[in-house]
């Protein structure tokens, strides 16, 4: 049986205890009796760190935290190496999160290297096993008791895998050369001689790497709640041509229909009845441009978190509402997600606002929002959601 069923019965056991020794000692007993956290109960969060050296500072680094930096101080319990803080959550939430180890608690707004201090000064949680490479940098995921789940995708046992094949496409529309486009099969593809529906989703090399599409897709598909299909995973460029290219932009439009679209379909077996786009967050305007403009050829539609209100480029972005409530036909299937913690002018609002009118529409629609931020954890969260609802079994 544990010692103590709740951190607050320990924290007020070892504040009774004069001697650091033997505060230290009851610090080890703890740490020995819980390998993992934060220490979830109900909905509080408990987050710890402990460290043979002295500290001068310990934060936790949420984005959801208000004030700059975002940070929560982490007390030290005396004459111990043990820090720790609590803070309340909503039970569903799932958010990513760091340490901030002596980091100099000065507001980032004035800091001149932002990225060296962060590769300093900012750490994944060494007691959280939950973790997820974004790439760029490693962050530790807050679960909360009724927060979505979020395995890893790529260690499920029992799984039949698919193959993803890489491809070279340069566009003469876009004006680029060499970029990858990564081309998912599912188990069974190579020997059915069937056809299959296609998914084109942008930010390939998010979706073949931290959001894990195709594992995501090998573990649905085996449990019968995604259609087997084929996805098209095309390389974005750098932040500024993606920004460029993905914003209600016709040459990427035309590029899907001209470009990526005749190359799968002349390598791969693809259903051409059954064709649908989908993204994150800028990903996931160009892909509803592309559905806007051709709901015809794209019959299913996933936006995950798009960024339709103020901020950048809002004159192209605030229309997306009224061009869906026109629209004289849309895709037959429709999935949105947007996160709890996302901007609200930027994000929730328009999000809503679009919920509303879609829900009045002729088509199969499904939204949902998420105890997350604007991030690659939540979009990884909500993927096997949108890809159930965009491509169901024996629809």
């Amino acid at each position: 049986m544990p010692r103590w069923n709740s951190f607050e019965s320990f924290l007020s056991e070892a504040q009774k205890i004069t001697s650091n020794g033997q505060r230290q000692a009851l610090v080890d007993e703890l740490l020995d009796e819980r390998r993992e956290w934060p220490w979830v109960q109900g909905n509080k969060a408990t987050f710890v760190f402990h460290s043979l050296g002295a500290r001068r500072s310990v934060a936790l680094n949420l984005d959801t935290i208000k004030g700059d930096p975002p940070f929560a101080p982490m007390t030290n319990l005396p004459g111990t190496t043990f820090w720790y803080v609590t803070r309340e959550f909503q039970t569903d939430d799932l958010l990513d999160y760091l340490l901030a180890i002596d980091d100099p608690l000065t507001p980032l707004a004035t800091e001149q290297n932002v990225a060296q201090r962060v590769a300093t000064h900012w750490k994944v949680d060494p007691t959280n096993p939950l973790k997820m490479s974004t790439g760029a940098q490693d962050v530790s995921v807050l679960r909360m008791e009724n927060a979505r789940p979020f395995p890893d995708w790529s260690a499920m046992k029992n799984v039949p895998h698919g193959r993803v094949e890489e491809h070279a496409i340069s566009s003469v529309q876009l004006g680029f050369r060499s970029r990858k486009l990564w081309i998912y099969t599912p188990p069974g593809y190579a020997t059915s001689g069937m056809v299959y529906p296609l998914l084109i989703f942008q930010d390939g090399q998010w979706a073949t790497g931290p959001l894990q599409l195709p594992f995501i897709a090998d573990t649905l598909i085996k449990h019968k709640r995604l259609a087997p299909i084929v996805i098209a995973m095309v390389q974005s460029g750098n932040p500024q041509e993606r920004e460029r290219e993905y914003v209600s932009n016709d040459k990427h439009y035309a590029s899907l229909l001209l470009e990526i679209l005749p190359l799968v379909q002349t390598t791969y077996r693809i259903d051409s009845t059954n064709l649908g786009v989908g993204g994150v967050a800028q990903g996931a305007i160009a892909a509803a441009h592309a559905a806007l403009k051709n709901p015809a050829v794209f019959g299913s539609l996933i936006m995950i978190s798009p960024p339709l209100g103020k901020g950048a480029n809002e004159d192209l972005l605030s229309v997306y509402a009224s061009r869906f409530e026109q629209a004289g036909t849309l895709p037959r299937r429709i999935f949105q997600s947007v996160g709890r913690y996302e901007a609200r002018a930027r994000f929730i609002a328009p999000a809503e606002a679009l919920r509303d009118i879609l829900q009045r529409r002729d088509t199969a629609y499904h939204y949902a929002e998420i105890g997350s931020g604007h991030g690659l954890v939540a979009f990884r969260s909500i993927l096997p959601e949108a890809l159930a609802w965009a491509y169901p079994v024996n629809n």
